[in-house]
């Protein structure tokens, strides 16, 4: 089995001004690609803050609608950041290329035995 990637640019965790999704065509190694993975890591570590906060918020008896619509909306947009890291991710994992269909790994076999038996 070989490996390759689909070559299509990497889905950056940014947009254009106009909203549209912004791509990067290269190897990986140069200088954007660092700062997209600097950004990346830093809205990933602001998901994860947001989080123990809004489980602390959840808690608190004395929280007012105003403070909840607020972190509603603030854990929307690091959803909608988490998302695009995870598709911009995921579409650059490797896809098998399967040359011969005997270099294709075997299906596991169910070894249960039915309840009757």
């Amino acid at each position: 089995m070989t490996s390759r990637t689909i070559d299509n640019g990497r889905l950056l965790p940014w947009s254009s001004p106009e909203g549209k999704p912004c791509y990067l065509i290269g190897d990986g190694t140069g200088y954007l690609s660092r700062v997209a993975d600097n950004i990346e890591s830093v809205q990933l570590g602001m998901a994860a803050d947001l989080l123990g906060h809004a489980a602390d918020i959840v808690d608190d008896r004395q929280v007012t609608p105003e403070q909840l619509r607020f972190v509603v909306a603030r854990m929307a947009e690091a959803l909608r950041d988490v998302h695009r890291i995870a598709r911009s991710r995921g579409a650059r994992l490797p896809v098998p290329v399967f040359d011969d269909p005997e270099d294709q790994e075997p299906e596991e076999e169910d070894d249960t035995v039915p309840l009757d038996a």
